[in-house]
């Protein structure tokens, strides 16, 4: 299910924030009109691959910060694990010193909602998910803006890790688009020209949309 050009779908759950506080009701409605976000889902706490993610997302929070945009992670894990996974080490395979909040999609239905979630389910009349099997969620990334649209989406496999340099290089790309009306074309990076649109309208479009 494509999501772009569609509003976020909106949700309320448990989460860790700053490293170590948990909190409940947490949704990505409190950036609405205020900043953009990149949500990003991985499949499992205290594995292999997604520690680096995770970290290399800390590395980089910095620039996505002074750009204006959030970064806010979530799994199928528990809060509670997530907090523990954030008092360990990364010498230990742990993510301490990760500060942005880790939603704790207990319930699968955020990962439903944003078609990332992997495993064995039947969802019934009532909407209700019904577990055949392990469900964890896919490696998912979604770029929100101000008003709550999605305007880019990438889903990987279990094995494959993202590129968060190229996630930073998207927020750039809207960002120019919004702040100058061009588009950017194909390896573009922050710093370079993008085109002007030459189809009338396009870029009016694109932007009330």
């Amino acid at each position: 299910m494509a999501l772009v050009g569609k509003k976020a779908p909106s949700f309320k759950a448990s989460a860790v924030i700053n490293g170590e506080e948990i909190v409940e009701d947490f949704s990505l409605d409190q950036y609405l009109g205020k900043k953009h976000v990149v949500f990003f889902f991985y499949p499992k706490d205290f594995t292999f691959v997604c520690p680096t993610e995770l970290h290399a997302f800390q590395e980089k929070l910095a620039e996505f910060e002074s750009r204006g945009c959030a970064v806010v992670g979530c799994s199928t894990d528990t809060e509670q694990s997530h907090w523990g996974w954030l008092q360990l080490d990364k010498k230990q395979g742990g993510i301490k010193g990760v500060t942005y909040p880790i939603v704790a999609d207990t319930t699968k239905v955020i990962s439903l909602n944003f078609d990332t979630l992997f495993g064995d389910y039947d969802v019934n009349d009532n909407g209700d998910i019904i577990a055949t099997g392990p469900m964890i969620a896919f490696r998912g990334l979604f770029l929100i803006d101000k008003e709550g649209t999605v305007r880019h989406q990438l889903i990987n496999d279990l094995p494959l890790g993202r590129n968060v340099d190229e996630a930073l290089r998207m927020v750039d790309a809207l960002q120019y688009f919004e702040t100058k009306g061009e588009v950017c074309p194909a390896n573009w990076s922050k710093g370079k020209d993008g085109l002007k649109d030459t189809h009338a309208g396009v870029a009016d479009y694109l932007t009330k949309h």
